[in-house]
């Protein structure tokens, strides 16, 4: 199975494929570099980015994730600030401590080669690091896959430990079988979820870690909306949330509130966070940064729109919506490189419309029916980024997905469970559709949006 704290994971953005897994796999290859006795003789270090990550690796701030990783920084506990300012220094220093070598000359703009033209066998996001010595002869190489949701595994290697597959008491590799095993034993999904967290750590470190990664959530819903002004990067799109949070609170008092007046809070923490993250703000990975803002929006609109949420209601939400990132990580792709976007904000939805449906009080089978619904409506989903950035058509996108997840979730509360179609068939469906659909739909910025809106 795949740990809940594996699938959320707090970093920053914008990208977990293109940041995240990068900045780990730097911070892999330092400390590999540091216990080799050639180390000494280190006098450069060359990273070569392929497919996806030479393709949109600029947009998504890959060049600085590998610069933060090489010194000593990692997502889960870097500053966003500090990291700009570390980044700026060593651009402008040129010169880059590595430990066991001391300072050695790295120049970014030389030494992070995008390789536009070759694709390395395993995975689009691929990055080689080597060490060098002065006479340019290799000490040291390692080539990483950056395999979606922050994921990283070295080639030739079965997943890490820390980042892949772990032992479970109550093992599922499919939907059918997690239903048939919760059956079996009278459980409930998130029952089954926190059981198989309880081998890996103390059930209170699990509880305080859920309630941890739910208050960063919510933070960056609350940043994103005090938040103004213009997101970086050259598309200068302004940030929106502040000013639609501000127009929803401006018509409470005149009674003039739309039905739908819940929705259009959903769209405000969606947008919220999802900027954040464009602007390289602390979000949670879930299961991606490019769809980072689903889980959070449904969380959200669960805690304050719904009378009788709760804290052991968010908690289950989170671990059943663990459940269904792992069949999807597990049986297709949570990449939008290999899978598109029907991978990212589709497994969200998927996710976020399991987790809303157990929060409520809805049974396995109905939980299962959410997710189906949430995945089925995404499939064939592109990923096309605008200019390489996760801003257009990401953010809004998060945006849909969360409205989506809800109203999954409310059809499947008004329903008994029973269905035509099952959550393991959409996501076979969402595997296959991945794998037919044409790379540059695939995280590449050289099809769709990415080609038809130039003037961007």
């Amino acid at each position: 199975m795949v740990s809940l704290f594996d699938l959320f994971k707090i970093g920053i953005g914008p990208s977990s494929s293109h940041t995240t897994g990068p900045m780990k796999a730097a911070g892999r290859f330092r400390k590999a570099l540091a216990g080799n006795p050639r180390s000494v003789s280190v006098a450069r270090i060359r990273v070569t980015l392929f497919g996806s990550l030479a393709w949109t690796g600029k947009g998504h701030a890959t060049e600085k994730a590998v610069v933060l990783g090489l010194s000593g920084h990692a997502p889960e506990t870097v500053d966003p600030d500090e990291a700009e300012i570390r980044f700026i220094d060593i651009k402008t220093s040129r010169r880059l401590k590595i430990s066991g070598s001391g300072e050695i000359p790295f120049d970014p703009e030389k030494d992070i080669v995008f390789d536009l033209d070759r694709i390395v066998p395993g995975h689009s996001n691929t990055l080689t690091f080597a060490a060098l010595d002065g006479d340019e002869e290799v000490l040291a190489e390692e080539t990483w896959h950056s395999i979606g949701g922050g994921f990283i595994v070295r080639a030739g290697d079965e997943a890490d430990a820390r980042d892949g597959p772990v032992e479970a008491p109550y093992p599922y590799r499919n939907a059918a079988e997690l239903l048939s095993v919760c059956a079996a034993h009278s459980m409930s999904i998130a029952d089954l979820v926190l059981a198989n967290e309880c081998a890996l750590r103390p059930r209170v470190d699990i509880l305080t870690g859920i309630d941890r990664l739910t208050d960063v959530m919510f933070d960056c819903i609350e940043r994103g909306i005090r938040a103004t002004g213009e997101l970086p990067g050259v598309l200068k799109v302004q940030r929106r949330a502040n000013n639609l949070f501000g127009k929803l609170r401006a018509i409470r008092p005149s009674n003039a509130q739309a039905p739908h007046e819940p929705m259009e809070y959903v769209n405000v923490y969606a947008i919220a966070v999802n900027e954040e993250n464009a602007a390289g703000g602390r979000v949670v990975t879930a299961p991606t940064n490019g769809a980072a803002g689903v889980i959070p929006a449904v969380l959200k609109y669960y805690r304050d729109h719904c009378p009788a949420s709760s804290q052991a209601g968010i908690r289950s939400f989170l671990l059943t919506a663990t459940a269904v990132g792992t069949l999807c990580k597990m049986n297709a792709s949570i990449s939008g490189a290999e899978a598109g976007c029907q991978g990212e904000v589709g497994v969200a939805c998927s996710m976020a419309a399991a987790g809303l449906t157990a929060a409520l009080g809805g049974d396995n089978n109905q939980i299962e029916n959410a997710a189906e619904i949430g995945i089925e409506h995404h499939l064939g989903m592109t990923c096309d980024p605008i200019g390489g950035l996760v801003q257009i058509p990401c953010i809004e996108r998060n945006a849909f997905g969360a409205v989506k997840a809800i109203n999954a979730a409310s059809l499947a509360l008004r329903g008994d469970g029973i269905h035509r179609v099952t959550l393991d068939q959409v996501i076979e469906t969402m595997r296959q559709t991945g794998a037919d659909m044409q790379s540059k739909y695939k995280e590449t910025s050289r099809g769709g949006l990415a080609v038809n809106v130039p003037e961007c």
